[in-house]
């Protein structure tokens, strides 16, 4: 991999990284199931003019929706909302696992020994990380990150099924189908939106544009390129350093503690994922590619 290249990659991970401090941002003046639904409006509105879908895919797409829209996006947010960004970051990793074992299931895709001992590792880092003293009242939100994770992985599935749709495309109208069911959803079980609206100060609308704009539009604009230049063993590794810059930023920008149980945590859950794609890369490849 050029340098060039290398440095591109390590800056979409940072983009990628940094949006779990970002979305803690926007939450301080968006109740979370609105802020995504606002999200995937500008994402639907930014890609749709310019991407089209086959009929055949638009079931499976709108299926996908529910998935990500109605179960993975609002766990994430509701728990992203009560913990801090750096523990986020890393709990969101065990999407990778659960991803590996779905895969396993479902696919029969051969375990094997070493990816049964990076899922220990990665489910053992969570565990340790939940055993943080600091967590004892944030269990609820940890568990949420985690179902989130959980439904992600699902997701993966269900994208592995869908073919002739890129990526943008598949963001753009899933966007689509999801926003709807977000708004639904918080006009059931949230209030303050049109006050959140009018109260809005640059930095929560900024979030929002970081997150449609930043990592939907300019990430995934630079990272599809490098996927399609270089091959799978060269790019994964590169997402191994996402809850680096997301714990990072955590730290330095919002003062999240960075305890030694934390840093045990991470390690071992890291560790875990590096193990589960390095022994099968090519099988969770696509189940890695998460910024939230």
């Amino acid at each position: 991999m050029s340098l060039r290249d290398s440095l591109l990659a390590l800056l979409v991970m940072a983009i990628w990284g940094l949006n779990f401090v970002v979305a803690k941002w926007g939450l301080a003046e968006f109740p979370p199931l609105f802020i995504m639904a606002l999200r995937f409006i500008a994402v639907a509105a930014l890609i749709l003019p310019f991407k089209r879908i086959p009929w055949r895919a638009v079931p499976p797409i709108a299926l996908l929706s529910v998935t990500l829209g109605s179960v993975h996006f609002p766990l994430m947010f509701m728990g992203l909302n009560g913990i801090d960004a750096a523990t986020a970051s890393l709990a969101a990793q065990a999407q990778v696992p659960f991803s590996s074992l779905l895969a396993a299931l479902i696919f029969k895709d051969t375990l094997g020994w070493s990816r049964a001992i990076g899922m220990a590792a990665a489910f053992a880092g969570v565990v340790v990380i939940a055993g943080e003293p600091r967590l004892s009242g944030s269990l609820v939100p940890l568990f949420m990150i985690l179902g989130a994770s959980f439904a992600f992985a699902i997701a993966s599935i269900q994208m592995k099924m869908i073919v002739g749709v890129d990526g943008f495309a598949l963001n753009g109208w899933m966007a689509l189908f999801a926003a709807p069911q977000l708004l639904l959803l918080s006009l059931l079980f949230e209030e303050g939106q049109m006050a959140a609206l009018s109260n809005a100060t640059l930095w929560g609308w900024g979030a929002i544009a970081y997150m449609a704009v930043g990592v939907t539009m300019g990430a995934y604009g630079m990272w599809y390129p490098l996927l399609r230049k270089y091959s799978v063993n060269q790019t994964m590794p590169f997402l191994l350093t996402v809850p680096v810059f997301g714990v990072a930023a955590g730290v330095l920008l919002m003062g999240d503690p960075f305890t030694l149980r934390l840093l045990l945590g991470g390690l071992l859950t890291v560790g875990g994922v590096a193990v589960i794609v390095k022994r099968r890369p090519a099988a969770v490849a696509e189940k890695v590619t998460n910024p939230t």
